[in-house]
């Protein structure tokens, strides 16, 4: 408590200070925070954060010896508590950013530092949201078009996209854009070397690299999201392609250590390498917005591999330990002019081993499903302010069915 009511003297005495000097300049606007601005704009600061109180029902009916179990859960939760500080010196060419959800036992998100030797050239080190996911998991959490994530997304990275390594962004071309972005990261995902210092990372590295196409231009300021919010006039299109892979991965998505481990014949570790591919198309025009997603996990790496001294691993048993297989997403939405947007959202996967059963391998990770959400949303002030509704019914092609309904308020400070 001693902390914070420190943290808040220092910040009502630069507040104060900035606004006494003429080269100084404070401000606070909803949604963007609070911001200050020191030598007239060369050293810039900022704060400011969300929440997402929510409510869940959550229905699920399971095949068990024969019979339905039907079993339902409700929840009220904080789904999002954020807070960001971040900042950048023009001058240096340099930025920074902290981004902390208060909502998780292990809050740390992000924290890097930029530079910027171009306009069309940036680098960062340090944890960050990787843009070698599909386009749902490259955006964050306040600019979602529905309730919750989707399954392709929760599926093939574990519903977190942060890790910790060296990541180079690249934009080329106004009219035609094109965005090449390379990484190089730890390969053991967000927080990666665990609660203790000594807690070492397994496995080797993950490599990776997108291109992202924008042949019509690129959106409108505010409206990198995949709805359409300020209802562009033109149509424009982007086009990704993503390619990772980690050397050695111990988390059945690669966004982890530790989860799983695997031997050789005379006992030492041997984690196999993990490979993904998404391919995402999202269009918008006057209210229209249109995504489409394609993800693809596979691993190698597998020979002689042992699950523990005596067991030898199958090859069919690797889908119990890894997400092994391809998911396909399509969403689209519309926002009218009282700013009520309707989404529908549409998406299945084809696990990598089934069998001639029930077209499935009932113990793969990656479960043979298919999903249908509808989502209303209410958005005030722009995005600031935005009130979901969203119903999913999933059905599992062993049997399982599952019916997830979820009522979110957003605010934005």
């Amino acid at each position: 408590m001693k902390k914070i009511s420190f943290l808040i003297i220092i910040f009502i005495t630069t507040f104060i200070t900035a606004q006494e000097s003429n080269q100084n300049q404070s401000d606070f606007d909803f949604g963007n925070g609070v911001s200050l601005s020191f030598e007239d704009g060369d050293y810039n600061f900022n704060i400011n954060g969300f929440i997402k109180p929510t409510y869940v029902y959550n229905e699920m009916n399971s095949i068990v010896d024969g019979g339905t179990v039907n079993e339902i859960n409700r929840q009220f939760k904080s789904k999002n508590s954020i807070l960001e500080i971040s900042g950048d010196a023009k001058k240096e060419k340099v930025s920074f950013s902290i981004m902390m959800d208060y909502s998780l036992s292990n809050p740390l998100l992000e924290a890097w530092i930029g530079y910027h030797p171009n306009k069309s050239v940036n680098i960062y080190f340090g944890q960050r949201n990787t843009f070698l996911n599909n386009r749902e998991m490259i955006l964050n959490e306040d600019v979602l078009q529905f309730t919750d994530r989707s399954l392709l997304s929760q599926n093939h990275t574990a519903g977190a996209g942060e890790e910790f390594g060296l990541f180079i962004e690249t934009t080329f071309g106004e009219k035609f854009i094109l965005s090449p972005k390379f990484a190089i990261t730890s390969g053991d995902g967000r927080n990666s070397f665990g609660e203790d210092s000594r807690d070492s990372d397994l496995g080797g590295i993950k490599f990776g690299a997108r291109l992202d196409l924008y042949p019509f231009g690129d959106f409108s300021k505010g409206n990198e999201g995949s709805v359409d919010l300020v209802g562009e006039q033109k149509l424009i299109m982007e086009l990704g392609f993503a390619y990772s892979k980690n050397i050695g991965t111990s988390h059945r998505t690669g966004n982890g250590h530790g989860d799983i481990m695997f031997y050789d014949a005379d006992g030492n570790n041997n984690l196999p390498d993990y490979e993904k591919i998404f391919v995402d198309l999202l269009l918008k025009y006057k209210g229209f917005s249109f995504l489409a997603e394609y993800a693809d996990a596979s691993a190698s790496g597998l020979n002689e591999t042992y699950t523990d001294t005596f067991n030898l691993l199958i090859p069919q048993q690797i889908s119990e330990y890894l997400v092994l297989g391809s998911s396909y997403n399509l969403q689209l939405g519309y926002i009218f002019q009282n700013d009520i947007g309707i989404d529908f959202r549409y998406e299945f996967s084809t696990p990598e081993f089934t069998n001639e059963i029930n077209n499935a391998y009932e113990n793969s990770i990656l479960q043979d499903f298919e999903n249908m959400s509808l989502g209303i949303s209410k958005y005030f002030d722009n995005n600031n302010l935005k009130i979901q509704v969203g119903v999913s019914s999933i059905k599992y092609f062993y049997g399982n069915e599952a019916t997830i309904a979820e009522l979110v308020c957003q605010i934005r400070l």
